[in-house]
C-alpha cells in the first residue's frame, strides 16, 4: 500500500473546504482548487454589511 499524494497512491483524501478554496492559508503541491469560495464569501459579507449601513437593508418589499 503507498501513501501520500499522486496517481500511484492507493487512495487520497482531498477535504471539500480546500478544494472549494475555502482556506486561502493552506496550499499543498496536491491541492487543485475548483473554486475560490473565500473571495465569493467575503465579497457578499462586504455587499451584505454595506446594505446594512446605507439602510437599503432591508428594504419594504423584505419586511414583515
Amino acid at each position: 500500500m503507498l501513501t501520500g499524494a499522486g496517481s500511484d497512491v492507493d487512495g487520497q483524501v482531498l477535504v471539500s473546504h480546500d478544494m472549494l478554496g475555502m482556506n486561502k492559508d493552506f496550499s499543498p503541491r496536491f491541492l487543485r482548487r475548483y473554486l475560490d469560495l473565500d473571495s465569493l464569501v467575503s465579497e457578499a459579507v462586504k455587499k451584505y454589511s454595506s446594505d446594512i449601513k446605507s439602510g437599503s437593508f432591508p428594504n419594504k418589499e423584505e419586511q414583515y
